[in-house]
């Protein structure tokens, strides 16, 4: 990709990248000179963002020594030095000759000029955390989680081992702008300086309360304690920024709480112990009253069942009963109306036949008395008649 050109009447070293290039006679190949570890680092398969590689040498010092070795013997201090900055991490080069350094992004490739060096991060590892113990020249940018173990002394003098993870990342919104990025290397080693923060936080909360109101508590006085709570709403923060290198903590993980102190430990194991009895006994309690209670509802709900059916049957039989007494008036007043309608029919016929028989009557009388007058009228005729004949 390059090497790095000096000029022998000068000194200048320059590098030429990208092309095929032949020394002039007052040129020569001039080696750039790099830490060791940075070497490594370069020359390590895996990534170097806060590199998980360089970290497990700590373990085993003598493979530190080999992979060195074989390092330099491979090493091509003439050509130019680059570097394929992971996807979502930063690097950080620094001129020494012009004093400035600037910030690449990945993904990208970046390559050393003859006065640049890689910012070299020494960061904690371990639980608990031990400085310098991880080595990197990239960082990640992105959430990741960072654990650690510390101790802590309630108000009651009980010694409690904290076992922690913070979720983390770096927050930056211009990309372009040096300034803000140059800030993600302002802290050399942020994971320790973050432990630090979080264990002095952690213990100055938990040495005022007791033993008993942790052990309840604890993760809410942990939020507490690390993310502190907002004056105007009294609700506890949602995450932590140090403004420093734009280093954000959003959650706090608990993975365990032990006690120190041996006594302590079987205290609190007999208070557990206790606590579980109690939650048990109380969850029988509580599930034999309210079998109790549902068997009480279902004898209630079968009794009043019971009380309802009766007095459906009741209400049925009255029903019943109200239908007889109906039939039975009914038909004595059918009964009732039948003599009174047939009485009421022979006496109508009674009176119809008297009327009749009085116009029978009456005709008759008529008849008989036209038949009189009749009579009467022809004999005073019959009269006049002869006594006219006697006149004359």
């Amino acid at each position: 990709e390059g090497i790095y050109v000096r000029n022998t009447n000068t000194g200048n070293v320059r590098a030429a990248i990208g092309k095929t290039y032949m020394l002039q006679e007052d040129e020569e190949l001039w080696e750039k000179q790099l830490p060791q570890i940075v070497k490594t680092l370069l020359s390590s398969e895996s990534h170097t963002a806060s590199d998980k590689h360089y970290a497990k040498e700590w373990k085993n010092a003598g493979k530190d020594r080999g992979d060195e070795q074989t390092v330099s013997e491979t090493w091509d201090a003439t050509k130019v030095v680059s570097f394929q900055v992971p996807h979502n991490s930063a690097v950080q080069l620094y001129d020494y000759k012009s004093k400035m350094s600037r910030v690449a992004f990945g993904p990208d490739m970046v390559m050393l000029g003859p006065d640049e060096q890689f910012t070299q991060l020494s960061l904690s590892a371990g639980n608990p955390k031990k400085a310098n113990m991880w080595k990197a020249i990239a960082l990640w940018l992105s959430p990741m989680f960072t654990s650690d173990i510390i101790v802590v002394e309630t108000s009651d003098h009980a010694r409690l081992q904290l076992d922690l993870q913070y979720n983390r990342h770096f927050e930056i919104e211009d990309y372009t702008n040096q300034a803000e990025a140059s800030k993600l290397f302002c802290v050399p080693d942020f994971v320790g300086d973050l432990c630090k923060a979080m264990a002095s936080r952690i213990r100055g909360a938990v040495s005022s309360i007791t033993f008993d109101d942790f052990h309840k508590n604890s993760a809410k006085i942990i939020e507490m304690a690390v993310f502190g709570t907002d004056p105007e709403t009294r609700q506890v923060r949602k995450r932590l920024k140090f403004p420093a290198n734009n280093f954000v903590v959003t959650s706090v993980d608990i993975k365990s709480v032990e006690p120190v102190d041996q006594r302590t430990r079987d205290s609190l194991l007999k208070s557990v112990t206790l606590a579980i009895e109690i939650t048990t006994q109380s969850q029988e309690a509580a599930a034999r009253r309210e079998a109790e209670r549902h068997e009480q509802e279902s004898q209630g709900k079968l009794e009043r069942q019971r009380i309802e059916d009766e007095a459906a049957a009741e209400k049925a039989r009255r029903g019943l009963l109200s239908l007889q007494a109906e039939s039975a008036a009914i038909e004595s007043t059918g009964q009732a109306k039948a003599e009174a309608f047939s009485r009421a029919e022979a006496a109508r016929i009674e009176a119809e036949a008297a009327v009749q028989e009085a116009k029978l009557k009456a005709q008759a009388h008529k008849i008989e008395t036209e038949s009189e007058l009749e009579r009467m009228n022809a004999a005073r005729e019959a009269d006049i008649k002869f006594a006219l004949e006697q006149n004359n």
